[in-house]
């Protein structure tokens, strides 16, 4: 049983809330209620994502210390070892920790809206069709930055409107969204292979290694601004988040409660699908991190809906782990998106068997 309601008139205080414990910050008029679990999660995951970072950019072919990774942010490490760290291996560690945060929210925008586990725009087709959208833009249209953005963009524009009105019969059920999706995968993925067929060898063997989901071509040039369009899709979650967990109860008690079901749910798509984009755009078609970090993020704060903010670093944790091991444990340097996809794979198999068990 919940404690009554009080005022959040002290600048900190906690309370007790359908059993789960919560801190309410700020004052009257502005004021935000945290929850102790979540909070604890993502203080765990950026200490990790910390601890990885550094791992990240102390190892390599040139291997340096702690001390001189430190050193490299306060200018005790000059010369290059500076270079190596600021220039060559922060973009890519940095581009890791944004593409994994920006994927893991991408999925569970997907996974609220359809309140079903397993929609993830790798699985519903949404990251072949900004795949396909890079690859137009690739092969037609010469392939600067911008434009296999602008691509990238338009092509999961077009592939979430195309599932969301073949999918849509008086309301959006999720396992019609899962199905359709997976029809717009395979259509999809068709299309990008025989447009690869009919390129140019070197470019089809570029355009294939980006397919696998790689970090090894980004660069300050690329992860810039990126990272700066990422932050942006990020930075307007939070005006989103309340009206998505509303939509987690369905669109008649959402309604009940105010929400504009109409402008909400295309607005949340269309930052989701910005998301997907900008990563496809520098980095592929990144695997499985969209499917399995909502989940994980759930299971660890025990929260009856996903909770937006653990999944963000959970999906930065598993990018950036998933990156150094396809960089430094594996004998042979891969893609990351291969490792994922290993790591996804296994996931949602338990995450099949699991639901199979609910049901019987």
């Amino acid at each position: 049983m919940s404690a009554p309601a009080q005022r959040p008139g002290s600048p900190v205080r906690a309370a007790l809330d359908v059993g789960r414990r919560r801190v309410v910050v700020g004052s009257d008029r502005l004021h935000a209620v945290l929850n102790v679990r979540s909070a604890v999660v993502v203080l765990v995951a950026a200490a990790l994502i910390a601890v990885l970072a550094v791992v990240a950019l102390a190892l390599g072919d040139f291997p340096l210390t702690t001390a001189e990774v430190l050193g490299a942010f306060t200018g005790r490490t000059g010369g290059f070892a500076r270079t190596v760290v600021l220039e060559w291996r922060l973009p890519r560690a940095a581009s890791a920790v944004l593409f994994g945060a920006a994927l893991g929210v991408a999925g569970a925008v997907f996974q609220t809206l359809t309140r079903n586990p397993l929609a993830s725009p790798d699985i519903i087709g949404l990251a072949n069709g900004s795949f396909t959208g890079m690859l137009v833009a690739l092969l037609a249209l010469g392939g600067s930055w911008p434009l296999l953005t602008a691509g990238s963009l338009i092509g999961g524009l077009l592939a979430a409107l195309a599932i969301y009105l073949l999918a849509y019969r008086d309301g959006l059920q999720g396992f019609r969204f899962i199905v359709v999706g997976i029809g717009i995968s395979a259509v999809l993925s068709s299309f990008n292979t025989w447009m690869l067929l009919r390129a140019e060898l070197e470019t089809a063997l570029f355009a294939s290694a980006w397919g696998a989901g790689t970090l090894n071509s980004v660069t300050v040039t690329t992860a810039v601004p990126a990272g700066l369009c990422v932050l942006v899709l990020l930075a307007l979650m939070p005006f989103l988040t309340p009206s998505l967990h509303q939509l987690d109860l369905g669109d008649d008690a959402a309604r009940a409660t105010g929400v504009r079901v109409g402008r909400i749910r295309p607005a949340a798509i269309a930052v989701a699908v910005g998301l997907v984009s900008v990563v496809t755009a520098v980095a592929g078609p990144i695997a499985f991190v969209a499917l399995a970090a909502p989940q994980i993020a759930r299971g660890l704060t025990r929260s009856p809906g996903i909770p937006f903010g653990a999944t963000g670093v959970v999906g930065a944790v598993l990018l950036l782990g998933s990156d150094l091991i396809a960089q430094h444990v594996l004998p042979l340097t891969v893609p990351v998106g291969v490792v994922t996809i290993v790591l996804g794979g296994a996931y949602l198999v338990r995450l099949l068997i699991h639901q199979a068990r609910k049901q019987t």
